[in-house]
Protein backbone atom coordinates (compact mmCIF):
# COMPACT_ATOMS: atom_id res chain seq x y z
CA UNK A 1 0.00 0.00 0.00
CA UNK A 2 1.44 3.35 -0.85
CA UNK A 3 2.43 5.63 1.88
CA UNK A 4 1.27 9.95 2.19
CA UNK A 5 4.57 11.31 1.26
CA UNK A 6 5.80 14.67 2.81
CA UNK A 7 7.43 17.47 1.11
CA UNK A 8 6.60 16.30 -1.87
CA UNK A 9 7.13 20.23 -3.30
CA UNK A 10 10.73 20.36 -2.44
CA UNK A 11 11.43 17.36 -4.76
CA UNK A 12 13.07 17.91 -8.03
CA UNK A 13 10.81 17.20 -11.15
CA UNK A 14 12.88 14.01 -11.56
CA UNK A 15 12.53 12.92 -8.17
CA UNK A 16 8.59 13.65 -8.69
CA UNK A 17 8.26 11.37 -11.54
CA UNK A 18 9.91 8.63 -10.09
CA UNK A 19 7.88 8.72 -7.05
CA UNK A 20 4.79 8.89 -9.17
CA UNK A 21 5.30 6.16 -11.68
CA UNK A 22 6.83 4.00 -8.98
CA UNK A 23 3.56 4.23 -6.83
CA UNK A 24 0.90 4.60 -8.77
CA UNK A 25 1.63 3.50 -12.62
CA UNK A 26 1.80 -0.48 -13.63
CA UNK A 27 4.57 -0.08 -15.89
CA UNK A 28 7.10 2.81 -14.65
CA UNK A 29 9.69 2.82 -17.34
CA UNK A 30 6.65 3.34 -19.94
CA UNK A 31 4.78 5.94 -17.93
CA UNK A 32 8.31 7.86 -17.74
CA UNK A 33 8.48 8.10 -21.41
CA UNK A 34 5.62 9.56 -21.65
CA UNK A 35 5.65 12.06 -19.31
CA UNK A 36 9.21 13.20 -20.54
CA UNK A 37 7.91 13.01 -24.03
CA UNK A 38 5.47 16.17 -23.38
CA UNK A 39 8.45 17.86 -22.10
CA UNK A 40 10.03 20.96 -24.38
CA UNK A 41 13.62 21.12 -25.69
CA UNK A 42 13.83 24.45 -25.21
CA UNK A 43 14.94 24.28 -21.38
CA UNK A 44 14.11 28.26 -21.06
CA UNK A 45 10.52 27.81 -22.34
CA UNK A 46 10.41 24.27 -20.23
CA UNK A 47 11.54 26.10 -17.16
CA UNK A 48 8.48 29.17 -17.98
CA UNK A 49 6.05 25.96 -17.81
CA UNK A 50 6.79 24.77 -14.61
CA UNK A 51 6.64 27.91 -12.88
CA UNK A 52 2.75 28.58 -13.99
CA UNK A 53 1.71 25.69 -11.25
CA UNK A 54 3.30 23.85 -8.77
CA UNK A 55 4.64 20.14 -8.73
CA UNK A 56 4.66 19.93 -12.24
CA UNK A 57 5.88 17.12 -13.86
CA UNK A 58 5.23 17.63 -17.78
CA UNK A 59 3.07 19.65 -20.17
CA UNK A 60 -0.46 18.52 -21.04
CA UNK A 61 -1.22 19.80 -24.86
CA UNK A 62 -4.44 20.65 -26.12
CA UNK A 63 -4.44 20.72 -30.33
CA UNK A 64 -4.49 24.57 -30.93
CA UNK A 65 -7.13 25.34 -33.88
CA UNK A 66 -7.85 28.19 -36.57
CA UNK A 67 -11.96 28.85 -37.12
CA UNK A 68 -11.45 31.57 -39.98
CA UNK A 69 -13.86 34.17 -41.53
CA UNK A 70 -15.43 35.51 -38.86
CA UNK A 71 -16.34 39.19 -40.25
CA UNK A 72 -17.18 41.04 -36.66
CA UNK A 73 -18.82 44.41 -36.84
CA UNK A 74 -16.92 45.38 -40.31
CA UNK A 75 -13.97 43.22 -39.23
CA UNK A 76 -12.35 40.25 -40.19
CA UNK A 77 -10.97 37.50 -37.59
CA UNK A 78 -9.00 34.41 -38.01
CA UNK A 79 -10.20 33.16 -34.41
CA UNK A 80 -7.84 30.60 -32.34
CA UNK A 81 -9.52 27.83 -29.93
CA UNK A 82 -7.90 25.92 -27.83
CA UNK A 83 -9.64 22.35 -27.63
CA UNK A 84 -10.09 18.99 -27.70
CA UNK A 85 -13.42 18.23 -28.55
CA UNK A 86 -14.30 17.01 -32.59
CA UNK A 87 -15.98 19.00 -34.72
CA UNK A 88 -16.09 22.12 -32.75
CA UNK A 89 -13.85 24.24 -34.75
CA UNK A 90 -15.29 23.43 -37.81
CA UNK A 91 -18.76 24.19 -36.62
CA UNK A 92 -17.48 27.28 -35.53
CA UNK A 93 -15.68 28.12 -38.63
CA UNK A 94 -18.98 26.84 -41.18
CA UNK A 95 -21.18 29.45 -39.06
CA UNK A 96 -18.51 31.93 -39.68
CA UNK A 97 -18.65 31.30 -43.47
CA UNK A 98 -22.68 31.00 -43.66
CA UNK A 99 -22.97 34.65 -41.90
CA UNK A 100 -20.23 36.29 -43.79
CA UNK A 101 -21.58 36.82 -46.96
CA UNK A 102 -25.28 37.71 -44.54
CA UNK A 103 -24.06 40.60 -42.94
CA UNK A 104 -21.60 38.88 -40.80
CA UNK A 105 -21.73 39.01 -36.50
CA UNK A 106 -22.81 42.30 -35.16
CA UNK A 107 -21.83 43.04 -31.30
CA UNK A 108 -21.99 45.60 -28.46
CA UNK A 109 -20.63 45.64 -25.01
CA UNK A 110 -23.27 46.28 -22.50
CA UNK A 111 -21.32 46.84 -19.14
CA UNK A 112 -17.86 46.15 -18.24
CA UNK A 113 -18.88 46.01 -14.17
CA UNK A 114 -16.61 43.83 -12.06
CA UNK A 115 -17.54 42.59 -8.62
CA UNK A 116 -16.12 41.69 -5.15
CA UNK A 117 -17.50 41.70 -1.71
CA UNK A 118 -16.41 41.72 2.18
CA UNK A 119 -18.57 39.38 3.76
CA UNK A 120 -18.66 40.05 7.21
CA UNK A 121 -21.33 39.01 10.74
CA UNK A 122 -22.55 41.85 12.83
CA UNK A 123 -25.06 41.46 15.38
CA UNK A 124 -25.80 45.22 16.19
CA UNK A 125 -27.97 47.71 15.22
CA UNK A 126 -28.21 47.68 11.27
CA UNK A 127 -28.96 51.68 11.41
CA UNK A 128 -25.49 52.46 13.31
CA UNK A 129 -24.05 50.19 10.68
CA UNK A 130 -25.29 52.16 7.69
CA UNK A 131 -24.16 55.42 9.59
CA UNK A 132 -20.25 53.79 10.43
CA UNK A 133 -20.51 52.69 6.19
CA UNK A 134 -21.49 56.16 5.08
CA UNK A 135 -18.77 57.27 7.73
CA UNK A 136 -15.60 55.74 6.43
CA UNK A 137 -16.63 55.44 2.57
CA UNK A 138 -14.01 57.86 1.99
CA UNK A 139 -11.50 56.17 4.45
CA UNK A 140 -11.87 52.96 2.57
CA UNK A 141 -10.94 54.40 -1.17
CA UNK A 142 -7.78 56.46 0.62
CA UNK A 143 -6.10 53.95 2.28
CA UNK A 144 -6.42 51.54 -0.87
CA UNK A 145 -5.03 54.29 -3.03
CA UNK A 146 -1.45 52.71 -3.28
CA UNK A 147 -3.38 49.94 -4.72
CA UNK A 148 -5.77 52.17 -7.37
CA UNK A 149 -3.95 54.89 -8.42
CA UNK A 150 -2.49 53.10 -11.22
CA UNK A 151 -5.69 51.97 -12.45
CA UNK A 152 -6.97 55.09 -12.03
CA UNK A 153 -4.35 57.26 -14.08
CA UNK A 154 -5.76 54.89 -16.92
CA UNK A 155 -9.41 54.99 -16.01
CA UNK A 156 -10.39 52.23 -13.86
CA UNK A 157 -10.60 51.68 -10.30
CA UNK A 158 -13.08 51.41 -7.64
CA UNK A 159 -16.47 52.44 -8.71
CA UNK A 160 -19.02 51.79 -5.73
CA UNK A 161 -18.89 50.53 -2.45
CA UNK A 162 -22.17 50.01 -0.98
CA UNK A 163 -23.30 47.98 2.13
CA UNK A 164 -26.58 45.03 1.58
CA UNK A 165 -28.63 43.63 4.40
CA UNK A 166 -28.26 39.69 3.76
CA UNK A 167 -29.69 39.08 7.04
CA UNK A 168 -33.01 37.45 5.67
CA UNK A 169 -30.34 35.10 4.29
CA UNK A 170 -28.49 34.11 6.93
CA UNK A 171 -28.62 35.58 10.58
CA UNK A 172 -26.24 38.81 10.99
CA UNK A 173 -24.64 38.45 7.48
CA UNK A 174 -24.28 41.66 5.82
CA UNK A 175 -21.69 42.58 3.12
CA UNK A 176 -19.37 44.88 1.19
CA UNK A 177 -20.69 45.37 -2.20
CA UNK A 178 -18.00 46.44 -4.45
CA UNK A 179 -17.73 47.24 -8.33
CA UNK A 180 -14.46 47.68 -9.90
CA UNK A 181 -13.57 49.00 -13.74
CA UNK A 182 -10.63 46.98 -14.43
CA UNK A 183 -10.01 47.63 -18.23
CA UNK A 184 -7.91 45.41 -19.98
CA UNK A 185 -6.87 43.33 -16.96
CA UNK A 186 -9.51 40.33 -15.78
CA UNK A 187 -8.65 42.75 -12.80
CA UNK A 188 -8.59 39.66 -9.85
CA UNK A 189 -5.66 40.14 -8.21
CA UNK A 190 -6.74 43.76 -8.29
CA UNK A 191 -9.95 43.56 -7.05
CA UNK A 192 -8.70 40.90 -4.38
CA UNK A 193 -6.06 43.57 -2.79
CA UNK A 194 -8.62 46.33 -2.60
CA UNK A 195 -11.44 43.94 -0.76
CA UNK A 196 -8.45 42.92 1.78
CA UNK A 197 -7.48 46.01 2.33
CA UNK A 198 -11.26 47.55 2.86
CA UNK A 199 -11.26 44.42 5.17
CA UNK A 200 -8.54 45.83 7.20
CA UNK A 201 -9.71 49.63 7.57
CA UNK A 202 -13.57 48.51 7.85
CA UNK A 203 -12.50 46.34 11.37
CA UNK A 204 -9.94 49.04 12.03
CA UNK A 205 -12.01 52.50 11.81
CA UNK A 206 -15.32 50.13 13.53
CA UNK A 207 -12.60 49.99 16.84
CA UNK A 208 -13.41 53.75 16.67
CA UNK A 209 -16.60 54.48 16.14
CA UNK A 210 -18.53 56.73 18.45
CA UNK A 211 -22.06 55.41 17.82
CA UNK A 212 -20.93 51.73 18.51
CA UNK A 213 -21.28 49.87 21.67
CA UNK A 214 -17.98 47.66 22.51
CA UNK A 215 -19.85 44.36 20.90
CA UNK A 216 -20.75 46.21 17.74
CA UNK A 217 -17.14 47.48 17.43
CA UNK A 218 -15.68 43.90 16.93
CA UNK A 219 -17.41 43.54 13.70
CA UNK A 220 -16.06 39.89 12.26
CA UNK A 221 -14.47 39.80 8.81
CA UNK A 222 -15.58 35.88 7.37
CA UNK A 223 -13.91 36.78 3.85
CA UNK A 224 -12.94 39.23 1.27
CA UNK A 225 -13.31 37.74 -2.50
CA UNK A 226 -14.22 38.84 -6.07
CA UNK A 227 -17.27 37.19 -7.71
CA UNK A 228 -17.15 35.39 -11.05
CA UNK A 229 -20.67 36.21 -11.11
CA UNK A 230 -20.51 39.50 -13.51
CA UNK A 231 -24.32 40.61 -14.37
CA UNK A 232 -23.35 43.94 -15.78
CA UNK A 233 -20.30 43.40 -17.70
CA UNK A 234 -21.96 41.85 -20.52
CA UNK A 235 -21.83 41.66 -24.07
CA UNK A 236 -23.96 40.91 -27.00
CA UNK A 237 -23.69 39.17 -30.28
CA UNK A 238 -26.09 39.17 -32.78
CA UNK A 239 -26.96 37.89 -36.40
CA UNK A 240 -29.68 38.39 -38.98
CA UNK A 241 -30.88 38.61 -42.15
CA UNK A 242 -34.21 37.88 -43.97
CA UNK A 243 -35.65 34.98 -43.95
CA UNK A 244 -35.12 33.61 -47.72
CA UNK A 245 -31.17 34.26 -47.25
CA UNK A 246 -31.38 31.63 -45.11
CA UNK A 247 -31.89 28.88 -48.05
CA UNK A 248 -28.91 26.83 -48.09
CA UNK A 249 -28.59 23.57 -50.40
CA UNK A 250 -31.45 21.88 -49.68
CA UNK A 251 -32.67 23.92 -46.38
CA UNK A 252 -36.26 25.54 -47.27
CA UNK A 253 -35.62 28.33 -45.75
CA UNK A 254 -39.17 29.50 -44.31
CA UNK A 255 -39.14 25.48 -42.37
CA UNK A 256 -35.09 26.00 -41.06
CA UNK A 257 -36.21 29.53 -39.27
CA UNK A 258 -39.22 28.07 -38.24
CA UNK A 259 -37.34 25.19 -36.72
CA UNK A 260 -34.22 27.22 -35.35
CA UNK A 261 -37.21 29.48 -33.49
CA UNK A 262 -38.84 26.02 -31.68
CA UNK A 263 -35.31 24.90 -30.88
CA UNK A 264 -34.46 28.15 -28.88
CA UNK A 265 -37.75 27.45 -27.31
CA UNK A 266 -37.28 24.29 -26.09
CA UNK A 267 -34.29 25.28 -24.30
CA UNK A 268 -35.50 28.51 -22.98
CA UNK A 269 -38.79 26.30 -21.40
CA UNK A 270 -36.80 22.81 -20.33
CA UNK A 271 -33.63 23.24 -18.21
CA UNK A 272 -32.32 19.13 -19.83
CA UNK A 273 -32.02 20.71 -22.48
CA UNK A 274 -30.55 23.73 -21.55
CA UNK A 275 -27.57 22.79 -19.63
CA UNK A 276 -26.35 20.80 -23.64
CA UNK A 277 -27.46 23.69 -25.41
CA UNK A 278 -25.58 26.09 -23.28
CA UNK A 279 -22.64 23.34 -23.35
CA UNK A 280 -22.35 23.91 -26.97
CA UNK A 281 -22.07 27.71 -26.22
CA UNK A 282 -19.26 26.84 -23.78
CA UNK A 283 -17.79 24.54 -26.64
CA UNK A 284 -17.14 27.81 -28.21
CA UNK A 285 -16.10 30.14 -25.67
CA UNK A 286 -14.05 28.33 -23.70
CA UNK A 287 -11.92 27.30 -26.48
CA UNK A 288 -11.13 30.72 -27.29
CA UNK A 289 -10.88 31.64 -23.61
CA UNK A 290 -8.32 29.24 -23.30
CA UNK A 291 -6.24 30.32 -26.14
CA UNK A 292 -5.96 33.66 -24.43
CA UNK A 293 -4.94 32.54 -21.38
CA UNK A 294 -7.96 33.42 -19.28
CA UNK A 295 -10.15 32.07 -17.12
CA UNK A 296 -12.42 29.57 -18.63
CA UNK A 297 -13.49 28.62 -14.69
CA UNK A 298 -14.51 31.73 -13.79
CA UNK A 299 -16.19 32.53 -17.08
CA UNK A 300 -18.07 29.44 -17.26
CA UNK A 301 -19.34 30.12 -13.66
CA UNK A 302 -20.68 33.18 -14.77
CA UNK A 303 -22.15 31.96 -17.95
CA UNK A 304 -24.11 29.32 -16.15
CA UNK A 305 -25.23 31.32 -13.48
CA UNK A 306 -26.57 34.51 -15.54
CA UNK A 307 -28.48 31.73 -17.62
CA UNK A 308 -30.12 31.15 -13.98
CA UNK A 309 -30.90 34.74 -13.44
CA UNK A 310 -34.39 34.59 -13.16
CA UNK A 311 -35.18 31.35 -10.98
CA UNK A 312 -34.92 29.08 -13.87
CA UNK A 313 -32.39 27.75 -15.64
CA UNK A 314 -32.62 28.56 -19.24
CA UNK A 315 -31.26 28.87 -22.85
CA UNK A 316 -28.29 31.84 -23.07
CA UNK A 317 -29.49 32.17 -27.02
CA UNK A 318 -32.49 33.60 -28.06
CA UNK A 319 -34.11 33.91 -31.69
CA UNK A 320 -37.11 35.66 -33.64
CA UNK A 321 -38.40 36.71 -36.56
CA UNK A 322 -39.45 40.30 -37.18
CA UNK A 323 -41.27 41.76 -40.52
CA UNK A 324 -39.92 38.57 -42.36
CA UNK A 325 -36.28 38.73 -41.02
CA UNK A 326 -34.49 36.33 -38.58
CA UNK A 327 -32.39 37.31 -35.77
CA UNK A 328 -30.36 34.98 -33.82
CA UNK A 329 -28.45 36.44 -30.42
CA UNK A 330 -26.42 36.18 -27.61
CA UNK A 331 -25.96 38.38 -24.43
CA UNK A 332 -23.33 37.09 -21.56
CA UNK A 333 -21.38 38.20 -19.00
CA UNK A 334 -17.64 37.37 -19.58
CA UNK A 335 -15.08 39.07 -17.49
CA UNK A 336 -11.71 38.42 -19.68
CA UNK A 337 -8.25 40.38 -19.69
CA UNK A 338 -5.44 41.12 -22.54
CA UNK A 339 -2.94 42.26 -20.06
CA UNK A 340 -1.53 40.22 -16.92
CA UNK A 341 -1.41 36.74 -16.26
CA UNK A 342 -0.89 33.92 -18.71
CA UNK A 343 -1.12 37.20 -21.18
CA UNK A 344 2.34 38.41 -21.16
CA UNK A 345 3.81 34.79 -20.58
CA UNK A 346 2.41 32.07 -22.08
CA UNK A 347 4.48 32.14 -26.01
CA UNK A 348 0.85 30.57 -27.69
CA UNK A 349 -0.96 33.34 -25.84
CA UNK A 350 0.60 35.99 -27.66
CA UNK A 351 0.66 34.80 -30.46
CA UNK A 352 -2.95 33.65 -30.13
CA UNK A 353 -3.68 37.52 -28.74
CA UNK A 354 -1.46 38.86 -32.06
CA UNK A 355 -3.45 36.58 -34.89
CA UNK A 356 -6.83 38.07 -33.36
CA UNK A 357 -5.03 41.64 -33.81
CA UNK A 358 -3.99 42.57 -29.91
CA UNK A 359 -7.73 43.21 -29.01
CA UNK A 360 -8.32 45.43 -25.82
CA UNK A 361 -10.31 43.40 -22.92
CA UNK A 362 -13.44 44.50 -24.59
CA UNK A 363 -12.76 44.02 -28.16
CA UNK A 364 -12.00 39.98 -27.09
CA UNK A 365 -15.38 40.01 -25.19
CA UNK A 366 -17.23 40.62 -28.68
CA UNK A 367 -14.73 37.75 -29.74
CA UNK A 368 -15.42 35.47 -27.70
CA UNK A 369 -19.13 35.68 -27.79
CA UNK A 370 -19.41 35.91 -31.19
CA UNK A 371 -17.55 32.41 -30.81
CA UNK A 372 -20.18 30.93 -28.52
CA UNK A 373 -23.47 32.44 -30.79
CA UNK A 374 -21.51 30.78 -34.15
CA UNK A 375 -20.97 27.34 -32.04
CA UNK A 376 -24.55 27.24 -30.92
CA UNK A 377 -25.91 28.50 -34.66
CA UNK A 378 -24.23 25.35 -36.12
CA UNK A 379 -24.91 22.96 -33.40
CA UNK A 380 -28.70 23.62 -33.52
CA UNK A 381 -28.72 24.05 -37.14
CA UNK A 382 -27.48 20.31 -37.38
CA UNK A 383 -30.19 19.23 -34.61
CA UNK A 384 -33.06 20.84 -36.62
CA UNK A 385 -31.96 19.74 -40.50
CA UNK A 386 -28.93 16.53 -40.73
CA UNK A 387 -28.71 15.62 -36.68
CA UNK A 388 -25.64 16.44 -35.01
CA UNK A 389 -24.26 13.28 -35.42
CA UNK A 390 -23.76 12.99 -39.21
CA UNK A 391 -21.02 15.71 -38.84
CA UNK A 392 -19.80 15.23 -35.48
CA UNK A 393 -18.82 11.38 -35.80
CA UNK A 394 -17.31 12.25 -39.18
CA UNK A 395 -14.93 14.97 -37.14
CA UNK A 396 -14.38 11.64 -34.81
CA UNK A 397 -13.72 9.33 -37.38
CA UNK A 398 -9.81 9.86 -37.32
CA UNK A 399 -10.16 9.45 -33.38
CA UNK A 400 -11.72 6.27 -33.63
CA UNK A 401 -8.99 5.25 -36.75
CA UNK A 402 -6.38 5.95 -34.63
CA UNK A 403 -7.55 4.08 -31.42
CA UNK A 404 -8.13 1.11 -33.74
CA UNK A 405 -3.89 1.19 -34.78
CA UNK A 406 -4.77 2.40 -38.70
CA UNK A 407 -1.96 2.98 -40.80
CA UNK A 408 -1.92 6.10 -42.58
CA UNK A 409 -3.15 4.02 -45.75
CA UNK A 410 -6.21 2.95 -44.20
CA UNK A 411 -7.05 6.04 -42.80
CA UNK A 412 -7.29 7.68 -46.30
CA UNK A 413 -9.75 4.45 -47.68
CA UNK A 414 -11.61 4.81 -44.38
CA UNK A 415 -12.10 8.41 -44.50
CA UNK A 416 -13.42 8.33 -48.14
CA UNK A 417 -15.96 5.60 -47.70
CA UNK A 418 -17.30 7.61 -44.82
CA UNK A 419 -17.77 10.55 -46.79
CA UNK A 420 -20.78 8.66 -48.37
CA UNK A 421 -21.65 6.34 -45.18
CA UNK A 422 -22.78 6.89 -41.48
CA UNK A 423 -19.84 7.21 -38.99
CA UNK A 424 -20.92 4.97 -35.82
CA UNK A 425 -18.30 3.90 -33.73
CA UNK A 426 -19.50 0.37 -34.88
CA UNK A 427 -19.89 0.72 -38.27
CA UNK A 428 -16.20 2.24 -38.20
CA UNK A 429 -14.72 -0.18 -36.47
CA UNK A 430 -16.51 -3.40 -38.48
CA UNK A 431 -15.48 -0.94 -41.81
CA UNK A 432 -12.08 -1.60 -40.41
CA UNK A 433 -11.91 -4.94 -39.28
CA UNK A 434 -13.15 -5.94 -43.01
CA UNK A 435 -10.26 -3.78 -44.41
CA UNK A 436 -7.54 -5.98 -42.61
CA UNK A 437 -9.67 -9.29 -43.43
CA UNK A 438 -9.52 -8.02 -47.54
CA UNK A 439 -13.40 -7.76 -47.88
Amino acid sequence: MTKPIQGFSKLTKEEKIDWIVSNYTHDAESAKIILKRYWNDDEALQNLHDEFIENTITNYYLPLGIAPNFLINGKLYAIPMAIEESSVVAAAGKAAKFWLDRGGFKTTILGTEKIGQVHFMFSGDADKLKSFINSVETKLRSEASDITKNMEKRGGGISKIELRDKTADLDNYYQLHCTFETLDAMGANFINSCLERFAKTFKQEALHFSEFDETEKNIEIVMSILSNYVPNCLVRAEVSCPIDELADNDTDANEFAKKMIQAIEIAKAEPHRAVTHNKGIMNGIDAVILATGNDFRAVEAGAHAYAAKDGKYTSLTDASIENGIFKFWIEIPLAVGTVGGLTSLHPLVKLALEILQKPSAQELMQIVAVAGLAQNFAAVRSLVTTGIQEGHMKMHLLNILNQLGANETEKATLTEHFKKNSATHSAVVEAFENLRKGI
